[in-house]
């Protein structure tokens, strides 16, 4: 079965699981690197997918990219944070170094974390090796 952010397997519910919201290429990576540290990650490409797959699987922690086109990024961590089953999952927001604004709204809308793109790629294993 072909993984995409469309289509992704389910895990069983609170295994050692991560949510990501970004675009495909991006998805994929993190997904490779969920794989590697025997974290199953879930994509999705759209806000409203991903909020599903959050309240259906439970995961341990939620990623989302803030910078992903035509999504209201900052709404709908607002919408997690409100949630009572999913505000105490930690959330880690990432967006380009350059994009202060993205950052800015990822903060304002209440991510545990945000962090640059860059740094968001190196603090991945650790962060999926604490799960």
């Amino acid at each position: 079965m072909e993984h995409t952010p469309e289509h992704t397997p389910a895990p069983s519910t609170g295994a050692r699981t991560v949510a990501v919201l970004a675009e495909m290429l991006f998805a994929s990576r993190v997904r490779g690197a969920a794989e590697s540290s025997g974290v199953t990650a879930i994509t999705a490409a759209r806000a409203d997918q991903f909020l599903e797959q959050a309240k259906t699987h439970s995961p341990r922690l939620l990623i989302v990219d803030l910078e992903l086109r035509g999504q209201d990024v900052a709404a709908l961590i607002r919408s997690i944070k409100a949630d009572a089953a999913l505000r105490d999952t930690p959330l880690i927001a990432f967006a380009s170094h350059m994009n202060a604004a993205a950052i800015s709204a990822g903060r304002d809308a209440g991510a545990d974390r945000v962090l640059a793109r860059s740094a968001f790629v190196q603090a991945l294993p650790t962060l999926l090796a604490g799960l």
